[in-house]
């Protein structure tokens, strides 16, 4: 008897799928998250947070369940000692300052990695130096470090033709900083440019990209060449997201889609697909990875394979505020539970 799969009378076709690692929820990602849920368990309900704590709907949607409350802006919040939380992008300083001036209890949810962008860019405005951010116009994550100092002070450089372009007050006086969910060639390429052009501009003392971007990127980079089809599960405005499609379609797979969840499924870019590669951003729960690889076994004879290129182990701390309510370093109910296997 056949060990193949059958839907009724008719045979499932046999789909590889290369699952990339690493994937989905970064450390800085699992950390908001957990601020959020660890003031909800602590405070109770509401907890009222500026922006998507992170980008992505099921997060958003699942939280706001358990109580969350999310705002555009402060002023849509009203009187209240419940918690604040500020996103994971970073807010400006004229954020913080509101809250303060509103009496409001605000936890701070901003990435480490990008706090440390926050804190390179405070310190070359300081020593004199007017600053070029590489990043993408209107993203939360560039209007919270445009916004640490004052306006005029960071200029915004998006492609290569703006570095070719850019025109400094004093070539002598100069640093960069970049968004850290960019991608890593096209910004090795504004980099280059800006230091051929400007020999003696700063730079970061290490990498402004985060380790969890770079090693998404790399991932994708390893499989692309091999596959029909690449499904990438994320957010359309999560940059990161966005930038895994660009990536895969530049490293030999330009059948590649951006999809929220599988019910976005692109059924017709599967037709004639034997090898299909699956990645999700960072700021993607584990539960949707398995949801998609679920459909897929609807339709097709599903063999699965991880392919592994970076090993992460990176846990950072909740404010002092919320430590008493979980030990240091444990991670969200939204966390990877239990990762597809091969199969």
């Amino acid at each position: 008897m056949s060990d193949t799969p059958q839907t009724g009378l008719t045979t499932l076709p046999r789909l590889d799928v290369l699952l990339a690692a690493p994937r989905g929820f970064c450390a800085g990602v699992d950390r908001a998250i957990q601020i959020v849920e660890l003031a909800l368990a602590k405070y109770g309900a509401p907890v009222y947070v500026r922006h998507e704590i992170v980008h992505n709907r099921f997060v958003v949607d699942a939280l706001k369940a358990k109580g969350a409350v999310f705002v555009d802006e402060l002023s849509d919040i009203p009187p209240t000692s419940q918690p604040v939380i500020f996103s994971a992008h970073g807010v400006a300083k004229a954020v913080v300052e509101d809250a303060k001036h509103r009496n409001m209890f605000a936890l701070d949810a901003t990435c480490p990695l990008v706090y440390k962008v926050h804190i390179e860019a405070q310190r070359h405005h300081l020593e004199g130096r007017e600053i070029v951010l590489v990043g993408h116009k209107g993203h939360p994550e560039v209007e919270g470090t445009m916004g640490q100092l004052p306006e005029g002070a960071v200029r915004l450089i998006e492609t290569a033709a703006d570095a070719r372009t850019f025109q400094p007050k004093d070539p002598a006086k100069l640093a960069f900083v970049t968004q850290t969910t960019l991608s890593v060639d096209d910004t090795s390429e504004i980099v280059t440019i800006l230091n051929e052009r400007f020999p003696g501009i700063a730079g970061p003392m290490k990498e402004d990209i985060c380790y969890a971007t770079t090693n998404r990127q790399a991932a994708v980079k390893a499989i692309a060449p091999k596959l029909d089809c690449l499904l990438v599960i994320g957010a359309p405005n999560s940059s990161n997201s966005v930038r895994l499609v660009e990536v895969a379609e530049r490293a030999g797979c330009t059948n590649a889609a951006l999809i929220q969840r599988a019910a976005d499924m692109p059924w017709q870019r599967l037709d004639g697909v034997r090898t299909l590669g699956i990645t999700a951003g960072a700021s993607a729960p584990e539960q949707l990875v398995n949801e998609v690889i679920d459909a897929l076994k609807t339709r097709f004879d599903v063999h699965v394979d991880i392919v592994s290129t970076a090993t992460e182990n990176i846990a950072f701390n909740v404010p002092r505020e919320l430590r008493d309510v979980r030990a240091p370093g444990s991670t969200s109910s939204l966390s990877p539970q239990k990762p597809a296997q091969p199969v």
